[in-house]
């Protein structure tokens, strides 16, 4: 990892600029090395992710590294894989789930981090928010972004969120898993076998 990625993640970790407006003390999840081929562009941490320090340490995670085709180790391994959600706090729950992520992390932390990760070839952009931050789909649908995959194919993936609250999603919408990720299982699979990649 370079000196400067070490410094940087250290700040982001003790970051408590959002200390007042959460439920609980920052506790910052991420995950990045500077040779990363992958960049995970969640929401925020849940719950239970926000008591391990674990990013996608839950059902979600379980789901996730399914539709990647990778174990454990691989998704924890920060040297190919970057975790880098829009807000790096659980940001506490509402009547129907998790909270937004709190919008104060994208832009302080962000495009710095992203700059000192130079060799993500691919980013799965995860959920709504992520997409309209990354993708500038602001009034489109998470359906509809995450359809059209073949437009920033092979750099850039639009996944909806694994969380099983998107059971539903995933049962009236079978093209997902048919078409979807087995290119998805593929490409990462390519990528991590690439010489120059941490074994």
């Amino acid at each position: 990892m370079t000196a400067a990625l070490e410094a940087l993640l250290g700040r982001t970790r003790a970051c408590t600029l959002c200390r007042e407006r959460l439920p609980h003390e920052p506790r910052p999840v991420l995950q990045a090395g500077s040779g990363a081929r992958i960049l995970v562009a969640g929401q925020a941490p849940g719950r239970r992710v926000h008591a391990s320090r674990r990013p996608f340490d839950d059902p979600s995670g379980d789901r996730l590294r399914a539709w990647m085709g990778v174990d454990r180790a691989t998704f924890w391994d920060a040297r190919r894989v970057a975790i880098l959600p829009m807000g790096f706090c659980f940001p506490g729950s509402g009547a129907s789930g998790d909270l937004p992520p709190r919008p104060e992390c994208a832009p302080a932390w962000r495009t710095p981090l992203l700059a000192l990760l130079p060799d993500i070839s691919l980013t799965l952009v995860i959920g709504r928010y992520a997409q309209d931050w990354h993708l500038d789909t602001v009034g489109a649908s998470v359906t509809d972004t995450v359809r059209d995959w073949r437009r920033r194919w092979p750099a850039v993936v639009p996944l909806p969120h694994p969380s099983p609250r998107n059971n539903r999603w995933l049962r009236t919408n079978p093209w997902f898993e048919s078409e979807v990720l087995p290119r998805l299982r593929q490409r990462i699979a390519a990528l991590l076998a690439e010489p120059g990649v941490a074994a």
